[in-house]
């Protein structure tokens, strides 16, 4: 193998390297040591500081002073914001279409940590409608967005983010058996469904996707249950088709 080619790889891995780093610290939001990231992706402390170093000049990560822990930087929070403006743009048209063609209002919303936040809407042209405000978040276990947004991650994930929330109910274990069966039927091609479970007198239907940065965004179409009943099969379909549209 020539130097070129050495040379190549090497940067291919200090690549891996600095993206597995960034990885570990958007899920430890608290910050890490440079001792506890070594440790976590298995690399001598020496590597992990040069590494870390390269991205800090980078603004990629920062140093908390005083105390050492190292978290995701300013050029990470700009690029994830970016980001979210152009899968906003990207899903943006389907809303509109799913709107247009039911009526409905249409939410978006983003997984933050063990929260959906919503991030854009389009209000339906019902006269009895449901319009919830931008910023605003939701839980998990009991709204459309939330189980869509469970069905993207892993079982071990899901089944942590369920039991916080659930944990300390009198009924806890039954949901968390019934939340993962729906999930289950989520991730098999089903849409996420919410029957009065938020809140009484709304339920909604809903699918999410997975962005290229890992991400999670959920569509979903509140509507007052009062006519749920009598539109679930025409906005099922309609749903379904737009999320056909979407999906990557």
């Amino acid at each position: 193998m020539d130097g070129q080619e050495t040379n190549k790889n090497q940067g291919i891995k200090v690549i891996s390297r600095a993206s597995e780093i960034l990885r570990l610290l958007g899920r430890e939001t608290d910050g890490l040591s440079l001792g506890q990231i070594a440790k976590r992706v298995d690399l001598p402390r020496s590597t992990v500081q040069r590494i870390v170093s390269t991205l800090s000049v980078e603004g990629f990560v920062s140093t908390a002073k005083g105390y050492g822990e190292i978290r995701l930087g300013p050029e990470i929070q700009l690029l994830a914001r970016a980001a979210a403006a152009d899968i906003k743009d990207r899903l943006r048209p389907v809303m509109k279409h799913i709107s247009t063609e039911t009526g409905e209002t249409v939410d978006l919303a983003v997984l933050e940590r063990s929260r959906m936040r919503f991030v854009d809407q389009i209000v339906g042209s019902q006269r009895l409608r449901t319009v919830s405000s931008i910023g605003e978040t939701f839980p998990l276990t009991t709204t459309a967005n939330g189980k869509a947004a469970l069905a993207c991650l892993d079982l071990a994930e899901a089944t942590r983010l369920i039991l916080d929330e659930v944990q300390g109910h009198a009924d806890g274990s039954r949901r968390l058996s019934d939340l993962l069966a729906q999930i289950e039927r989520i991730r098999e091609g089903g849409l996420a469904q919410d029957t009065d479970e938020h809140t009484d007198g709304v339920s909604a239907l809903g699918f999410a996707i997975k962005d290229g940065n890992g991400d999670v965004y959920a569509i979903s179409v509140p509507v007052p249950s009062s006519r749920f009943g009598r539109i679930f099969e025409t906005l099922s379909a309609t749903i379904e088709d737009c999320r056909a549209r979407s999906l990557p």
